[in-house]
């Protein structure tokens, strides 16, 4: 007969995985397929079809859109492309007043109205709104609540999870990654965030550049380190290894998860890549050998050291350079595909 601390640590283990499996499954329908990014702000795109044309050419069939185009959302949906539907940070005040009704609303002819519903598997309420949109911050979570009940009304919601897409630095430590941690400031946010993505089986989603983080902390951030470089110093945490800084970054965010009691909550990646111009780092070499580990890590289904067994779903970005884009040079220059169609760079999807 086991004994009562025998109990208590087999049903520890067996709550732990069960956690994992939910966790694994939320965390998308295919995860071992990459997604892309298309953002629009450029001056010389190619129309929305040939875009959608061009990522079913590669292999890609899924995409993340910043906002409901009602251009761009019936060319990738005709092209059978899944897609996150990012839900505009201007749109957060009505969101949340407006109740499930005015959601539903909005959600009917924003979105559903030029995009069959199969093909929307998130929505992305707001963009990085915790980093540089604090005057949307308390509209964030009730916006998401009612596109959720909206989505329930609709009887959708076992089709479409809603969640909300942050920076890197919502972490306020990440270093090692076991000592990740959640910015205070942001807490009262994130903690009924939190629950609600608990609750509904959604990802929690980060944008992450390893090339920023090099960028910004040359003299502390190796580049090989960033670019999964096979000569990299490996970063040691207790009995984990860590190779490169995508995996660290992740796992960091896993730790305040649990930190937070909510380390079953999935970790999806909706932005990460690198330029080919604009920095003496930022290399066409460069992106190629980044992109091309994030979609062999995508078609292995490789997990993290905290997590080994559950992969990431993972957008690079950018589908094509965006010359509107504000910021540093390259901030311009993260397209995969030039205008033409013709890869910036050897990378294949599939």
């Amino acid at each position: 007969m086991a004994t009562r601390t025998e109990s208590c640590l087999l049903g520890h283990v067996l709550l732990a995985v069960s956690a994992l499996v939910v966790a694994a499954a939320a965390a998308g329908d295919d995860p071992g397929k990459i997604g892309i990014c298309h953002g629009r702000v450029g001056s010389n795109l190619p129309p929305p079809a040939a875009a959608a044309a061009l990522l079913r050419r590669n292999g890609v069939t899924k995409a993340r859109l910043f906002l409901p185009d009602p251009a761009v959302l019936p060319a990738f949906a005709a092209a059978g492309i899944d897609l996150i539907v990012g839900v505009p940070n201007e749109n957060l005040t009505f969101l949340s007043a407006s109740g499930p009704e005015g959601a539903a609303q909005w959600l009917r002819s924003a979105v559903l109205a030029h995009a069959p519903a199969e093909r929307v598997r998130y929505l992305a309420v707001g963009n990085e709104v915790l980093y540089n949109n604090q005057f949307y911050a308390p509209h964030l979570v009730p916006a998401m609540q009612n596109l959720h009940a909206a989505l329930v009304a609709l009887g959708l919601d076992g089709k479409v999870k809603v969640s909300s897409a942050h920076a890197s630095s919502v972490l306020a430590a990440s270093y090692p990654p076991s000592a990740g941690a959640f910015d205070a400031a942001s807490l009262p946010v994130l903690r009924p965030m939190l629950r609600f993505l608990a609750d509904t089986g959604a990802p929690f989603m980060v944008n992450t550049y390893p090339f920023i983080s090099y960028v910004n902390d040359p003299a502390n951030v190796q580049l090989g380190y960033a670019l999964f470089g096979a000569g990299a110093a490996p970063v040691q945490d207790g009995a984990l290894v860590y190779t490169n800084l995508f995996d660290a970054t992740v796992d960091a965010l896993v730790a305040a998860l649990e930190k937070e009691g909510f380390g079953n909550v999935p970790v999806a990646v909706t932005e990460t890549g690198w330029p080919t111009a604009g920095h003496p780092a930022a290399t066409p070499q460069n992106a190629a050998a980044y992109n091309a580990k994030m979609v062999e890590r995508a078609a292995r289904g490789v997990g993290t050291p905290r997590r080994p067994g559950m992969p990431v779903e993972t957008f690079l970005f950018d589908l094509y350079d965006e010359d509107g884009k504000p910021g540093a040079e390259f901030e311009r220059h993260f397209g995969i595909f030039k205008a033409d169609g013709s890869k910036a760079y050897d990378i294949n999807f599939a």
